[in-house]
């Protein structure tokens, strides 16, 4: 599709000031009666700056390059324009007229729901294309023809390797959450696709930051673009009130200060966002959670699509109050009334922060973030406060004022090769050879096992009642096992019955009178009832209380 020529040269905005001049509703932005209809009804009348800098760009077929923070309605500025230009021309069977690229499946299925909702005048055919979904039902809607076709990158490549899927009909080709898809690396394949769809295409391209490597993809893949940016790259809204929350090390010792955040804010907290680094520690924190009776649930990416899309709905639909997730959840979900977000861990990537808590403040919107640190995380926090160019202010006091038996393992001495064992750590050893120890194995016990408290003397407790219980019932069974070796029905193993075994054996054995059965080949036989007389390993050296004692 050749793009539409204009006799007015249109200005490249890149600031709130300019782009609020050019225009003030919906309606100076040129979309079509149907869309506008559609945008009312959903309540709507001003755009947003990324809107109305984008939408009449769009309108025109120019490519563009919106650079916005998370929460300001980038995926409105591409979808209401495409479904303007999208009420002209029908769709053919395994060729799509638009493409939308998504990182996660959330996202894609939320772009889904926002082109149901606008589109609700307008009979276009959508199909989704995310992982987790039969292929046979992805078939269907690609043979049907597509006029909007939503997909992540190794799913829409999966139908394209199969036949089944054609890209040589696309008109508009919109790549979005550009520098999370660079982050979970599809770049490369998101170069694959581009060379498939035609060079007169349409992009619309939208990151949220823009690093070098998006911009070298930027100008490769865009013709002349109208950049439109509305807020400083990585910057966090000044709607949101951070802070940060010292604690200990030990993962009881931040479910804790996870706790006491919560009920301290409960008169405020309508409903919050709890982000873990990894998959594991969102389950351990989940269990938790429920385990003091918080109304939570749970969203990483090893759950089943349809699980986390019903988890999702009922934490909008506030069935949920809290929702702990990993970093699938961090951009992009349109999740509008957020009130708080906890950083259970302190992100790796300082960008990650800003993405975190952009889930609250949206939509003009006031709201709090608290992300929660230990010794270990300052190199992180220092870069966090030199991309967002301000201190995060402290909660309770800075790290400098955590108790140094709070301090976790990091503090804790190392144990040397003459020093005792701890009661109840049987992974010390592992930690001295380099090897990883099993997680919070001994924290989990505890904390089931007795209520939260300051210090952790309970666990110390529990630990020794379990090594003195273990020890004492090593003993009772080797007592036992030397009683029976030592009992005269033991030692008066001919006047035992003989099992049918035996008798069998004897049958079969050579008339010589060795009742022993014959060997074969060059491996000697045993009967079972000489396998159960019988040691194993160390014979007749072998302690008592680890003799297998034949079953009479």
């Amino acid at each position: 599709m050749l793009r539409p020529r204009t006799s007015q040269r249109q200005p490249n905005l890149s600031s709130d000031a300019q782009i609020a001049q050019e225009a003030l509703t919906f309606a100076d932005l040129g979309l079509s009666p149907k869309v506008l209809s559609a945008v009312t009804d959903a309540g709507y009348t001003e755009p947003t700056p990324i809107q109305a800098g984008a939408i009449p760009h769009a309108l025109l077929g120019k490519d563009i390059l919106g650079i916005a923070q998370t929460g300001t309605g980038k995926t409105a500025s591409f979808v209401l324009p495409m479904l303007t230009r999208l009420e002209k021309g029908r769709a053919r069977a395994r060729m799509p007229r638009t493409l939308i690229l998504e990182p996660t499946r959330e996202l894609a299925a939320q772009v889904e729901e926002n082109f149901i909702r606008y589109g609700k005048n307008h009979k276009l055919n959508i199909a989704l294309l995310i992982g987790g979904v039969s292929f046979d039902e992805q078939d269907k809607k690609l043979e049907r023809g597509a006029d909007v076709l939503i997909a992540t990158p190794g799913r829409l490549l999966d139908h394209r390797e199969r036949g089944k899927l054609l890209l040589n009909g696309v008109e508009i080709l919109v790549i979005d959450e550009a520098d999370r898809m660079l982050d979970m690396g599809f770049i490369p394949d998101i170069e694959r696709i581009c060379e498939m769809i035609p060079f007169t295409r349409q992009t619309l391209f939208f990151s949220a930051t823009m690093p070098p490597e998006i911009t070298k993809l930027t100008e490769k893949f865009l013709h002349a673009p109208v950049r439109v940016e509305v807020s400083k790259a990585a910057s966090a809204a000044t709607n949101i009130i951070q802070r940060l929350v010292k604690s200990g090390s030990k993962p009881w010792d931040k479910r804790e200060t996870l706790r006491n955040l919560i009920k301290a804010e409960d008169a405020e907290l309508k409903n919050a966002i709890i982000f873990c680094n990894r998959k594991v520690e969102v389950s351990e924190l989940f269990r938790s959670l429920l385990k003091y009776d918080f109304d939570a649930g749970a969203l990483h990416g090893d759950m089943d699509q349809r699980a986390r899309m019903q988890m999702l709905a009922n934490f909008r639909d506030g069935k949920l109050r809290y929702l702990v997730a990993s970093d699938v959840a961090a951009r992009g979900l349109d999740i509008p009334d957020v009130s708080h977000v906890f950083n259970y861990d302190v992100p790796i990537h300082a960008e990650d922060y800003v993405h975190r808590i952009g889930r609250t403040g949206r939509a003009g919107r006031s709201g709090k973030s608290f992300t929660i640190a230990t010794k270990s995380d300052t190199k992180y926090i220092d870069a966090i406060e030199r991309l967002i160019g301000n201190k995060i202010e402290w909660h309770d006091g800075d790290l400098s004022t955590v108790v140094a038996s709070e301090g976790g393992e990091d503090d804790a001495p190392r144990r040397g090769r003459g020093a005792p064992r701890r009661a109840g750590r049987k992974d010390d050893d592992r930690k001295d050879r380099g090897e990883r120890k099993p997680r919070e194995r001994h924290a989990r016990q505890s904390e089931d096992a007795a209520p939260d408290t300051a210090g952790e003397p309970v666990v110390a407790e529990v630990a020794v009642a379990d090594a003195g219980e273990r020890r004492a019932r090593k003993e009772a069974i080797r007592s036992e096992n030397t009683e029976r070796q030592a009992s005269p029905e033991r030692q008066a193993s001919p006047e035992r019955k003989a099992s049918p075994d035996r008798n069998r054996n004897e049958q079969r054995a050579p008339e010589r009178g060795d009742t022993r059965p014959q060997r074969d080949g060059n491996r000697p036989a045993r009967n079972r009832q000489e396998d159960n007389d019988a040691t194993v390993g160390f014979g007749d050296d072998m302690p008592a209380f680890m003799r297998i004692v034949a079953k009479v």
